[in-house]
C-alpha cells in the first residue's frame, strides 16, 4: 500500500533524472534534480547507512533553486558494491572524490547525512574550500550513542547476519520486524500520518542493498569512524545541523565537535531526532540556503 505523501503543499513533486556512471570501479546510479532557474549552483547530497537517494528526496525538493545530485552509495539502492567489498571509510572517501570529478561538481557544496557525514568529512578533508554541510553528523562512534543497549543488540544482529548462509543471512538482515523496530526508535514525530510514512519509507528502501557481505562490511566501517577523526583537517566552512533528541549522536557531542573545525556553525533543531531529513526537511533546507548564501 502506498502511504499518502506527508508534505503535498509545502514540498511539491520535483522530477529527477536517473544517471549511471562507473565510479571507482563501481556501477553507481545517481539522480539529478534540475534547478528551477538558470545558472544554478549544484549541491551534492550523500545519504546514510542502509539508505539510498529516496531518503534525501525531501531536502532536494526543498532546495528547488539548486541543481541537486544524489548518488546511491556503493552497495546500496541501485548501485553495485566493490568486487572485494568495502575495507575502510577511505574507500567511500575516495569514491566521493571520484564522483565529484566524474560529474564535474568539484565546486559544488556537499551535504552528508548520518554515515554520509563521515564519508564527506573523510573524502573532503584537506585544501577544499567549498562549503560542507553535515546533518545529524556522527560525532562519536555510532555504537557509543545514548542507547547503548540498542547499539549492542544492533552489533549482535549484524554479527549473526555475517555468519549465516546467504539465504538465511539476507532474511535475517532484512527482517521486517527489525526494520520496523529501528524505525520506531528513530522517529520522534507525534504526527501519526508522518510516522506511518516514515515507517513505509524504511520498509520500502532500508533493505535495498547489493548483498549481505557488503552490507555487513559497510556496517563495520560505519561504526569504526566518526567526523571527529577528520574535523581538524577540514578547512572549508562547515554547517552542522544537529537535533536535541538524536539517539545516535547526543547533542553534547555535536557541541564538542564544532570548535574542532576552522570555521563551523551549529544549528540545533528541537523536538526531532536522527531523522531530520524526514521530519524537518524544510528547516534543514532553510539552514543550508542561508549558510551557502553567507559563504559566497
Amino acid at each position: 500500500m502506498t502511504l499518502p505523501y506527508p508534505y503535498p503543499e509545502v514540498l511539491p513533486a520535483r522530477q529527477a533524472v536517473e544517471h549511471e556512471l562507473d565510479i571507482d570501479g563501481v556501477e553507481t546510479h545517481w539522480w539529478e534534480y534540475p534547478a528551477t532557474k538558470s545558472n544554478a549552483s549544484s549541491v551534492i547530497l550523500i545519504h546514510g547507512y542502509r539508505g539510498d537517494h529516496h531518503g534525501l528526496d525531501l531536502i532536494a525538493r526543498a532546495l528547488s533553486e539548486f541543481r541537486v545530485l544524489i548518488p546511491d552509495l556503493p552497495g546500496f539502492g541501485s548501485s553495485e558494491s566493490w568486487d572485494t567489498s568495502v575495507q575502510s571509510i577511505d574507500d567511500y572517501g575516495r569514491w566521493l572524490r571520484e564522483f565529484l570529478a566524474a560529474t564535474k561538481t568539484n565546486d559544488a557544496f556537499v551535504v552528508g547525512h548520518s554515515f554520509g557525514s563521515v564519508i564527506v568529512a573523510n573524502g573532503l578533508r584537506g585544501e577544499r574550500r567549498q562549503p560542507i554541510v553535515l546533518i545529524n553528523p556522527i560525532s562519536q562512534r555510532a555504537l557509543d550513542g545514548p542507547r547503548h543497549f540498542v547499539a549492542t543488540l544492533t552489533r549482535l544482529w549484524y554479527l549473526v547476519g555475517k555468519i549465516l548462509t546467504v539465504r538465511l543471512g539476507d532474511a535475517w538482515l532484512s527482517n521486517r520486524l527489525f526494520v520496523r523496530v529501528m524505525s520506531g526508535i528513530l522517529a520522534k514525530t507525534v504526527d501519526p500520518r508522518l510516522r506511518a510514512w516514515i515507517h513505509g519509507q524504511h520498509a520500502a528502501y532500508f533493505s535495498l542493498y547489493a548483498d549481505k557481505d557488503s552490507l555487513v562490511a559497510a556496517f563495520d566501517v560505519s561504526v569504526s569512524s566518526c567526523v571527529t577523526n577528520y574535523a581538524r583537517e577540514i578547512h572549508a566552512p562547515v554547517l552542522l545541523i544537529a537535533s536535541d533528541r538524536d539517539d545516535v549522536t547526543p547533542l553534547s557531542a555535536q557541541i564538542e565537535l564544532q570548535p574542532l573545525f576552522d570555521s563551523a556553525r551549529l544549528v540545533v533543531l528541537t523536538g526531532v531526532g536522527h531523522l531530520v531529513h524526514y521530519e524537518r526537511p524544510v528547516e534543514a533546507a532553510d539552514a543550508i540556503r542561508e549558510f551557502v548564501s553567507s559563504s559566497n
